[in-house]
């Protein structure tokens, strides 16, 4: 891998839709103006903002999402001054903790905010107790805000808390396909009850960062049937991220020095035209780029 993120995308064979979103991104550094969290699991190199837009605009996105990584832990404010950097067209998921006050979350939802996330896979969080009282004290947190709660967790977890999920406020909203196998394909464990949620309205899922469910790069050919089930369980439930700068596999310990992490090397047009694949239908690829996250995120 090279931590080159200036390398071609190549334009979608398709016409993206006016408004097209990504939304679910990250960006990193400077480290001297952003010191990384010391309960992080990985130390990312620098993967600055006007890198990441350029490469949207290559592929055609016009709005985007920045997500808060695990390695910044409740610390936002590399994410808010990107925010701020892109102004209108940008919103924004965050981490927080017990010192994040109300009068904050207020002031950025007034920035752009539209959720919290809960990065349960990034710590080795499974226990799925512990997992429901953190969601429900989130969710009470942000209910006044109208805000959502993304979780990052697997297929067995999110069978435990299916009927948390059912119970909950706010909406929820699944990170990368709910971390399925793609080689296991549409009869996993909990595969299922994700449809079954998304069937129900009771939950959104980001088909984002297909290299965390396959291994089969550049284009990952095998996570097509578990993306064409989800769609197909409520479209109007489900967005599409990059994932951009695409970080490699980093473990669940927490170390002294937690180790330098390098960025794959994916062609987010490939992906993007992998996205239009999995939806088969120009209606439908505009639901997910375009008409979803501008309802989910309120753009």
């Amino acid at each position: 891998m090279s931590a080159d993120l200036k390398k071609p995308h190549r334009k979608p064979r398709f016409q993206v839709p006016a408004g097209a979103c990504d939304c679910h991104m990250h960006v990193f550094g400077p480290r001297e103006r952003y010191p990384y969290s010391r309960k992080r699991t990985y130390t990312p190199q620098p993967a600055p903002l006007a890198d990441y837009r350029k490469m949207a605009a290559t592929i055609g996105l016009q709005r985007v999402v920045l997500v808060q990584p695990s390695a910044y832990g409740a610390d936002n404010r590399c994410m808010i001054d990107a925010i701020r950097e892109v102004g209108q067209n940008a919103r924004g998921v965050i981490g927080i903790d017990d010192s994040t006050g109300a009068d904050e979350l207020l002031d950025m939802s007034r920035l752009g905010i539209r959720g919290v996330r809960i990065n349960a896979a990034s710590r080795g969080l499974r226990e799925v107790d512990a997992i429901s009282h953190l969601l429900q004290a989130t969710a009470l947190r942000i209910a006044p805000l109208q805000w959502h709660v993304q979780i990052f967790t697997d297929l067995d977890v999110i069978r435990g808390l299916a009927q948390t999920f059912r119970s909950l406020p706010v909406p929820i909203v699944i990170d990368h396909f709910g971390l399925a196998d793609a080689a296991a394909g549409t009869d996993q464990a909990g595969l299922r009850t994700l449809c079954d949620l998304l069937a129900e309205g009771r939950c959104w899922v980001k088909v984002s960062a297909a290299y965390r469910i396959s291994k089969n790069e550049p284009d990952f050919p095998d996570a097509t049937p578990v993306a064409k089930a989800l769609i197909a369980a409520n479209p109007d439930r489900v967005v599409w991220g990059t994932d951009w700068p695409h970080t490699g596999r980093h473990g669940e310990t927490q170390e002294s020095e937690p180790p330098l992490i390098e960025f794959r090397q994916l062609d987010d047009g490939i992906l993007i035209d992998r996205l239009a694949d999995w939806t088969g239908d120009d209606a439908t690829l505009a639901k997910v780029l375009v008409h979803n996250p501008a309802r989910l995120y309120g753009f």
